[in-house]
């Protein structure tokens, strides 16, 4: 039996249209988690959102570095909804399960294509817990739905309403596909830029 995405996690660089996709999410009962600047444009369009920092019970850490890398939140996304063992330890630990995770990433190329980039400001631009969400929520489809690209929120808002607020497994794998693709091609163009740095040809 299908089960309903009940809880979201949006956590995005590109706020283009994510107000709308929230609340599309939150008129068919989906509870919204969110972080720093994607909570407050949330609130300010009028979803209503819960701080990641409620959910871990520990607040957003080191100038915004570490927010979402805890067992609340990747455990919610990494336990496989058939397996027994594992819905007896989400229970045992009090962590319901997060069935949507939607989330783009720091513009590093774009930072770095900027010809007043220093190597600090790159590094900065490097995003961490983004891609350690789409691995989580890519590896887990079957269960999760991940969102890297506004361009998909309207497919994945007309599956749902078509399906009781249920996204199929082509979507899915779909879309997880896209994750893999984006999170590849980001860390590629980390190591191409810091490879260049080490050879003196960039990152002042």
């Amino acid at each position: 039996m299908h089960r309903r995405i009940m809880r979201a996690l949006i956590s995005v660089t590109d706020k283009g249209g994510v107000v709308d996709f929230a609340k599309a999410l939150e008129e068919m009962g989906v509870e919204i988690i969110s972080t720093g600047g994607t909570a407050a444009r949330l609130r300010e369009g009028g979803v209503k959102v819960t701080d990641v920092s409620e959910v871990t019970g520990f607040p957003e850490m080191l100038e915004g570095r570490v927010k979402t890398l805890h067992p609340r939140i990747h455990a919610g996304i990494l336990a496989k909804r058939s397996d027994p063992t594992h819905r007896a330890e989400l229970t045992r630990h009090h962590i319901a399960p997060i069935d949507l995770v939607c989330v783009n990433l720091y513009a590093f190329e774009q930072t770095v294509a900027r010809p007043e980039c220093t190597l600090e400001m790159a590094l900065e631009n490097i995003d961490i817990g983004g891609p350690c969400l789409l691995r989580a929520a890519a590896k887990n489809f079957p269960d999760v739905v991940v969102v890297c690209d506004p361009a998909d929120y309207e497919a994945v808002i007309k599956e749902m309403r078509a399906n009781d607020g249920w996204v199929g497994q082509r979507l899915r794998a779909e879309l997880a596909t896209k994750a893999f693709r984006l999170t590849s091609s980001y860390d590629r163009a980390i190591a191409e830029y810091l490879e260049k740095a080490a050879s003196g040809e960039g990152g002042k």
